[in-house]
């Protein structure tokens, strides 16, 4: 079974900024589990990674986020 990796984002070219007030963005790299994506998956660098781990935490912790995947 392959698995589905996140389509390729222009955070390269810093076009989209990773930022906790940006939840539909976020959302894209949470597993139906609630668990964050690894980078190995999504294609991001360590540095976006860190970031981006930042940016889910900081949600989840003022309830911009759920912990757990409502969607599915």
């Amino acid at each position: 079974m392959e698995k589905k990796t996140i389509e390729a984002f222009n955070i390269q070219n810093n076009s989209i900024n990773i930022d906790y007030k940006n939840i539909d963005f976020l959302k894209k790299f949470i597993s139906s589990d609630g668990k964050i994506i690894p980078s190995r998956r999504s294609g991001l660098s360590c540095k976006q990674h860190r970031k981006l781990t930042k940016a889910i935490k900081r949600a989840r912790a003022i309830n911009l986020l759920h912990f757990i995947n409502k969607e599915n």
